[in-house]
């Protein structure tokens, strides 16, 4: 009796095999990570190659990205060099061309840029950086998969801030004191007028009906500083006042968005509960603090 139950097990054995390692492959995944070097892009490109992801990235300077890796984990740059592909270049100096054939072939866009806070990086050009790359990143998503049918969408993962407004006014208004200090910081500091028209695009221009081969999410860290990865709590809007509402490390922030770029594409996914939203990511123990604060 137990072997003739014996070829049913095989055939039943192996076909759960071809499963698992479907599945596994189906994890594999390329990303461009642009903003590389930076704060939290350093965290990202990391966290991607620790799961044994492919990473393209877009930098000035190779030989600084993998100096970062290396302090983020040890010997990095060796243990991952298979695994990550580096052009150097400034994203804005890139034709059109250029940036849809690096672009060819990912699963998934992030863009981590921000401004320098140095008083050269805030009044600088190019004062538009972060909203003509992502410009310029979904132009390129759209004409490298132009040619390519069926119902993929290319993931793009933008880096905002939760102190500019969710375009389609979902967002709590803020009080009068603070909407007047958004106004203040909108004409006389360049980053934050930066990111409002970058979510301005991407809300509008990049509208679900607008766009054919991405689908996008804004990701709105709170206070950002340094630190190591732990749990994090995701909110549909800002949380609090402009000032103070809680903290999210930059590798938290970077979690989060390596999660987005792993999670499936369909059902209840964390990729589908967010699309085309701009949620707001804080620190787990920040936001319990807080909670128990107003108890």
């Amino acid at each position: 009796m137990f072997q003739h139950h014996r070829p049913a097990n095989l055939i039943f054995n192996i076909v759960l095999t071809a499963i698992l390692i479907a599945a596994t492959m189906a994890k594999t995944t390329t990303t461009l990570v642009v903003g590389s070097t930076g704060a939290t892009g350093k965290h990202v490109v990391a966290q991607l190659l620790q799961q044994d992801q492919n990473v393209r990235a877009i930098a000035r300077s190779k030989s600084r990205l993998l100096a970062l890796l290396d302090e983020i984990i040890p010997d990095a740059s060796t243990k991952y060099a298979s695994k990550l592909q580096v052009t150097e270049a400034a994203i804005l100096d890139l034709s059109d061309d250029e940036l849809s054939k690096i672009v060819a072939g990912c699963d998934a866009v992030v863009q981590c840029l921000g401004h320098t806070i140095t008083f050269r990086g805030i009044y600088r050009d190019p004062h538009r950086l972060v909203a003509d790359s992502a410009k310029h990143l979904s132009a390129a998503i759209e004409s490298a998969n132009a040619d390519i049918t069926g119902n993929k969408k290319i993931k793009f993962v933008v880096m905002g801030s939760d102190g500019v407004a969710n375009p389609d006014g979902t967002d709590d208004v803020r009080s009068r004191s603070e909407r007047i200090i958004l106004s203040l910081l909108r004409k006389l500091v360049p980053p934050h007028a930066d990111n409002e028209a970058t979510a301005a695009y991407m809300s509008h221009d990049l509208a679900k009906d607008n766009v054919k081969k991405l689908e996008w999410v804004v990701v709105r860290p709170t206070d950002l500083v340094d630190g190591q990865v732990s749990d994090y709590v995701v909110y549909d809007k800002p949380q609090g006042g402009l000032f103070g509402a809680g903290v999210t490390t930059r590798a938290n922030c970077a979690k989060f968005m390596v999660d987005l770029v792993l999670a499936d594409g369909g059902g209840s996914s964390l990729w589908t509960e967010h699309a085309f939203k701009m949620p707001v990511v804080h620190d787990a123990a920040c936001a319990t603090e807080k909670k128990d604060e107003t108890k």
